[in-house]
């Protein structure tokens, strides 16, 4: 009974890694390729790292990890140790991701002239990818632990703090981009922010069992409910 039980923490803990890795890898796309291709900025620790790089040259895939470790050891503090594990490894992975897309490809996804596409898909993609990862139990930096203890503190929908939050470091951006850059940066994460509520607080809703000519059908009933269950548990 108790390697039972082992067994199915270890598959359910390596399912979440593998989760958290597929988030972090599209929002380490997302910013590289979209954000960074087209000088939009971003906010959190990720607007702050962005800017790092457009003020002094400094890499964003190391400049964040720095800034996040304050608040892991805050985190670890305040939520213990398992959190802060998890947290870190999203951190981490970010950085990797990131690092590798600097290394090993150039930003040719060039939308400056249709900025308008760009902030759509950035929005999309770094909301999609940030709410995989909260899905899963963990954050991506710094910036995504203090919007959960905010959240879980305030009772606010998740993505409304991270729009604010976000807002607060593109302010910054002023000094360092144009103004249209930032308005188009300021409705991309706007978009994450929706992207980042919907995706952690989807549920798959299943029908029951059909019946077919006023016939129950068990067998039906019976997956839809297996089904229903896994998704209920994750």
């Amino acid at each position: 009974m108790r390697i039972t039980n082992k067994k199915k923490l270890f598959n359910r803990t390596a399912e979440q890694t593998a989760v958290m890795l597929l988030g972090t890898f599209i929002l380490a796309f997302a910013y590289y390729h979209i954000n960074f291709a087209n000088h939009l900025s971003e906010g959190g620790f990720v607007g702050l790292a962005l800017l790092g790089k457009y003020a002094f040259g400094l890499s964003p895939a190391w400049s964040v990890l720095l800034l996040d470790i304050p608040v892991l050891i805050a985190a670890w503090l305040i939520r213990g140790w398992r959190f802060a594990a998890r947290a870190l490894l999203g951190a981490a992975a970010f950085s990797i991701f990131y690092s590798g897309f600097e290394w090993l490809s150039a930003p040719v996804m060039n939308l400056q002239d249709n900025l308008a596409v760009a902030s759509v898909l950035s929005g999309v993609l770094t909301g999609l990818g940030a709410g995989i990862v909260m899905r899963s139990g963990g954050a991506t930096g710094g910036d995504d632990i203090l919007s959960i203890m905010i959240s879980e503190w305030k009772g606010w929908k998740l993505g409304s703090v991270f729009f604010v939050s976000d807002c607060i470091v593109l302010l910054l951006s002023l000094f360092y981009l144009p103004f249209k850059e930032t308005m188009y940066t300021i409705f991309a994460v706007w978009i994450a922010g929706q992207m980042i509520t919907l995706t952690v607080g989807f549920r798959l809703k299943l029908k029951p069992a059909a019946e077919a000519k006023g016939k129950a059908q068990p067998a039906a009933g019976a997956a839809l409910t297996g089904v229903q269950s896994v998704r209920q548990s994750s």
